[in-house]
């Protein structure tokens, strides 16, 4: 049970509003996150749903026009002196959290390698830098480590390409390097953010293999920001589905992927290319997300929910328990709310992904 694991970041109730010229936007709306360690927690959704702005703030690193107005992000690590210590992120000013947090203990891989990298310095300086203002390592070591660091990563002739720059590299090469730069001071969390919207198919594929391969060496904790469900399939073991600012289903990846309550899980998992499906058409969720300057009574999914009832309109609905793992919010879940399943053609497809998934793991 989780209980058994140890639990190094715990967001509660975290509410966040943006500043704009056209009014205040209420982007995050209530979020909930616990992360164990050595675990996989993916945050999926359309883009514009809080995801990397929940992720932000965890690092501290949220634009000047943010508040935080409600919440707290706890974080439990080992201190310089050995012993166990949890922090509340968001009352530490931004000073201790660059001395203590980022790059040190959290790291984030953004998702475009080229605004990640500084164009005017060597790719051996990059990786150094952080082992040099955070450990004070001598140069030699740094230098040392760093090649070290560029072939755990899968980057050829090391020694060479210390010296290069981002520009006389490839896009792979160069999410290979933003991937060494955040695991150059051994940090507990690696936060992943879209790492591999930028690159082509099969680059993907070994990006992600990559993390999963120094996630299980290093037993580090990974947090997946995507809109990618294929990946989620591939490296996730809980998955939060967002939707304008506020977690609408979570649940373990057998949960979300075999057993999807929410309407707009089932449109995000309907929407994902299938070879085998009968429609001509790729499935397309109705609408548009919600413009949050302008908040609404009610469940903010309702106006592109097709299985909407009357009460969505006045209240926005709780989290209802699906399972000791599963939880969704919607009031499909309410006991008094008319028994509505999940369209056929997507409980076929399940069907055949689990069918699929069992096939493969027996070859294994």
């Amino acid at each position: 049970m989780p209980e058994a694991k140890e639990k190094i970041l715990q967001i509660r109730d975290l509410d966040i509003t943006f500043r704009t010229t056209a009014g205040p936007v209420h982007a995050i709306r209530g979020v909930n996150i616990d992360l164990y360690k050595g675990e996989t927690v993916a945050i999926v959704g359309e883009s514009g749903s809080g995801k990397s702005v929940t992720m932000k703030a965890a690092m501290g690193i949220l634009a000047s026009n943010a508040t935080v107005t409600n919440g707290s992000i706890e974080y439990t690590y080992r201190n310089d002196g050995g012993n166990m210590e949890t922090v509340d992120i968001l009352k530490k000013d931004k000073k201790w959290i660059r001395r203590n947090v980022n790059g040190k203990r959290i790291a984030m891989v953004f998702q475009d390698p080229m605004t990640s990298l500084d164009p005017t310095m060597s790719i051996g300086k990059q990786i150094m830098e952080g082992m040099i203002w955070h450990y004070k390592t001598p140069k030699a070591e740094a230098w040392k480590r760093s090649v070290e660091l560029l072939k755990e990563v899968g980057i050829e002739d090391a020694e060479k390409r210390m010296k290069n720059y981002p520009h006389q590299l490839s896009g792979g090469m160069r999410q290979r390097v933003v991937i060494a730069i955040a695991l150059s001071c051994n940090p507990e969390l690696l936060i992943c953010d879209e790492p591999t919207t930028a690159l082509d198919v099969t680059i993907q594929a070994k990006i992600i293999e990559l993390i999963r391969k120094v996630q299980k060496e290093r037993g580090i904790s990974v947090i997946y920001i995507t809109h990618d469900l294929g990946v989620v399939a591939k490296v996730a073991d809980y998955v939060n589905v967002m939707y304008a600012g506020k977690i609408v289903e979570k649940g373990l990846i057998n949960d979300i992927f075999y057993d999807p309550r929410h309407p707009y899980t089932w449109g995000l998992l309907s929407a994902m290319p299938d070879l085998e499906t009968d429609d001509e058409r790729l499935y397309t969720i109705p609408g548009s997300p919600p413009n949050l300057l302008h908040e609404k009574p009610g469940d903010a999914f309702a106006p592109r929910n097709k299985y909407a009832l009357v009460l969505d309109d006045k209240a926005d609905p709780p989290m209802f328990r699906i399972s000791d793992t599963h939880y969704a919010a919607t009031w499909l879940l309410d006991p008094r709310a008319p028994k509505v399943e999940m369209p056929e053609e997507l409980k076929t497809r399940l069907e055949r992904m689990k069918k699929e998934a069992e096939k493969y793991g027996s070859e294994l």
